[in-house]
């Protein structure tokens, strides 16, 4: 039986939502460590160790807008939110348990043989976390309502062409604000950053952003081409409209 439209475009929000969400729920969680970029790719600068599978979130942000218009970006960024103050809350109960004294016992060295405290290492990673999640959900929910807009904003300039504007555009604009504003209530507000540092971070996390950005531009076009075909040409235009109404109320 094939499938009809209403089931096509349920679908197509459930695997856009489910790719949003893990992708966003990983970078708040891994956010905690910063690694030198000179090491990687010898390039000078530090990046949050969370930057590197956020160009994930923002492409797909943008997929989701084409197709479910700002409503549709607003609920799967609500509904994340929701998620990564739960995720949290259970890694804050985590910390408060006590830990088996064999489990200390079995960790109590590195593999060089030097002492390690593996509970402190735990509450130190995690509760270091913690202390970001204000930051991060400040800034995501700041950067996601501002790329939402942005782009319905270019949409309706462009009158439906060019959806690399669109979609960089905004991203461009988002993440100006999103890569400061996490930095800056996390690691200044409630870390023990300077602000050098601070803006420093920031500075190479937008332009690894903004660098990726206009590389992940093939891919946008690709994901278009495959949720059309998978839509179909007429069903495509009639959500495409859907979309651009709901980013124009």
């Amino acid at each position: 039986m094939a499938k009809t439209f209403a089931h096509k475009k349920q679908q197509l929000y459930l695997v856009l939502s489910g790719i949003f969400i893990v992708n966003a729920l990983l970078a708040e969680i891994i956010g905690v460590k910063i690694f030198s970029v000179e090491a990687v790719l010898g390039l000078p600068g530090n990046l949050t160790a969370g930057v590197i599978i956020w160009p994930v979130v923002f492409i797909t942000t943008d997929i989701i807008n084409e197709y479910f218009g700002r409503a549709g970006v607003l609920r799967v960024s609500f509904l994340t939110v929701g998620l990564i103050l739960y995720a949290f809350l259970v890694i804050l109960a985590t910390t408060k348990l006590p830990p088996a004294q064999f489990w200390l016992d079995v960790n109590s060295q590195d593999a060089e043989g030097r002492p390690f405290n593996i509970e402190f290492a735990y509450q130190r990673i995690f509760r270091q976390g913690l202390g970001i999640i204000i930051g991060s959900v400040v800034a995501f929910i700041i950067g996601q309502v501002l790329d939402a807009s942005v782009f319905q904003w270019f949409r309706r300039v462009a009158g439906g062409r060019y959806i690399w504007l669109r979609a960089t555009g905004s991203t461009l604009i988002s993440q100006l604000v999103d890569s400061v504003v996490v930095l800056f209530v996390a690691f200044y507000v409630f870390g023990n950053w300077t602000l050098e540092q601070v803006l420093s971070v920031a500075n190479t996390n937008y332009w690894y952003k903004f660098a990726a950005a206009i590389l992940l531009t093939p891919v946008l076009y690709l994901a278009h081409y495959v949720i059309d075909r998978y839509l179909g040409q007429e069903e495509t235009e009639v959500l495409q409209e859907q979309a651009e109404a709901d980013g124009a109320v």
